[in-house]
């Protein structure tokens, strides 16, 4: 009996001093640590947007074909979700600052590729690079907030994060639309990629003078056979999601979710092995909290409805109204001050009510927000755009509210030395949900013979998606 006793003891004193080192860190985190993560954010979310817009300047002057078009916009969303997961492991063995340093100057570097692209096949790989970039330095950004700050302070810093990663998703089809008319140097769209040269230099720069290096205290190993496995099965399963719906669903995207469904579950099988015999690449440990399990699955249900939403409304305005790319970014600055004015006092918010009735409340702003968005579209068919704005106002407050909050319910409850794995799988599951829901919403916009209806249906299944988010988060344990 004593000798059990004499081996815990060992491990709460670890667990003691790794909690004293988390409270010191939270209370001595540098000054620049959030501008330069949040700077990597920015970058990041804005260039899964403004390409929307550089579309077809870059057909235009590569004279890219559709499908290689297409890639511009996929090879950058590809590498992103596949790396995710093997980008949180590599931080927490090598160290966050590092990995996220690796990645910004890739990111950085990619960037400058696409600018100078002389090719449409050299931008298609350049894009690839650019998401291995981000991929690296997504589950650093999260993993860091949670290891440098805590407790109020953490609560602001993902406020923050919700707050950045909104304005890069929102103003991005705003800010590519005014780079391009303004045509620095005559770049036109290079501009729209050449714009994060001094910005990742610059943050590159400040790197180590800001960021602590953080890592997970056993260095874990990086499961070669984890890697493997999820690598082949996220690949399979976003790949046709981003292919198929332009496709019209061939065969070999069909077996390749089905496939995706086989690999996935081998990839589950093979984790909860490892994890009682050795060092997984996800340990399934974290899986054991209940407030971890349903924010991950919050996390789904918003982003499957977040990234389908700015693309029916793209599609909307510019098919549908006819506006040309920089009238339609001014239009969605209708969500954007929604989303600034209560992504500003988020941290506030939730010190009041707690994140679950935070994200109910944004939840159902942003239900009625969608809704009043199908109503306005039907009744103001022949209108003026602007008749939308109301909508928008509200859909934006209601996503303000729930964007960081939804993020800190899945990773507050998580212990530091597992913060990298858990950085992964919510930043995959972020960008497997988008995937998703513009697959699903595809479907229902194109269902639709006319755009106004179209549209008007989009919003009304998303705004139903909205609910079952409100519906989910009652699942979620309460807490100060």
């Amino acid at each position: 009996m004593s000798t059990a006793l004499d081996t815990r003891r060992p491990v709460a004193a670890d667990q003691a001093e790794q909690a004293a080192q988390a409270a010191s860190a939270a209370s001595a985190a540098p000054r620049g640590l959030l501008p330069v993560v949040l700077t990597a954010t920015f970058m990041t979310a804005l260039d899964t947007f403004v390409v929307n817009v550089a579309v077809p300047s870059v057909q235009a002057d590569l004279g890219a074909g559709p499908a290689v078009v297409q890639w511009v916009m996929a090879g950058f969303g590809l590498a992103l979700a596949v790396g995710l997961v093997t980008a949180g492991r590599l931080g927490d063995r090598y160290g966050r600052r590092r990995v996220f340093a690796l990645g910004l100057a890739l990111f950085t570097l990619a960037s400058a590729g696409c600018g100078l692209a002389p090719t449409a096949g050299a931008l298609v790989g350049a894009r690839v690079v650019q998401g291995l970039g981000a991929a690296l330095m997504g589950p650093q950004v999260l993993a860091i907030l949670r290891t440098a700050f805590a407790g109020a302070a953490q609560a602001r810093a993902f406020a923050r994060y919700g707050l950045t990663m909104g304005v890069g998703a929102v103003f991005g089809q705003l800010i590519g639309g005014l780079l391009i008319r303004a045509d620095l140097l005559g770049l036109g769209w290079r501009s729209c990629f050449l714009i994060n040269l001094p910005i990742g230099l610059a943050a590159l720069a400040a790197v180590r003078r800001c960021l602590p290096e953080s890592r997970a205290p056993q260095r874990p190993g990086l499961d070669p056979v984890g890697v493997l496995l999820v690598t082949l099965a996220l690949t399979a399963l976003v790949l046709p999601l981003i292919q198929g719906p332009g496709l019209d669903w061939p065969l070999w995207t069909v077996l390749c979710l089905a496939g995706s469904a086989v690999l996935l579950t081998a990839f589950a099988v093979h984790q909860h092995r490892t994890t009682r015999t050795g060092m997984p690449l996800v340990d399934t440990r974290l899986f054991r909290s209940r407030a971890f399990r349903t924010g991950l699955l919050a996390q789904l249900v918003f982003w499957l409805g977040q990234a389908s939403f700015f693309l029916v409304l793209a599609l909307h305005l510019q098919l549908g109204r006819g506006l040309d790319a920089l009238g339609a970014g001014l239009v969605f600055t209708a969500i954007g001050l929604g989303y600034l004015l209560t992504s500003n006092a988020t941290h506030r918010i939730t010190g009041r009510l707690g994140e679950p009735r935070t994200i109910t409340v944004g939840g159902l702003l942003m239900a009625l927000g969608l809704g009043l968005l199908a109503l306005t579209a039907h009744l103001t068919a022949d209108g003026s755009v602007w008749w939308l704005a109301p909508g928008l106002f509200v859909d934006g407050l209601g996503m303000g509210l729930v964007m960081a909050p939804v993020t800190t319910v899945a990773l507050a409850a998580v212990e530091p030395e597992l913060a990298g794995a858990a950085a992964g799988v919510v930043a995959t599951v972020q960008q497997v949900g988008g995937a998703v829901g513009i697959a699903l919403i595809g479907l229902v916009y194109y269902g639709a013979a006319e755009p106004t209806a179209a549209f008007g249906r989009s919003v009304t299944a998303l705004a139903v998606l909205e609910l079952v988010l409100v519906g989910l988060v009652r699942l979620l344990p309460r807490r100060s």
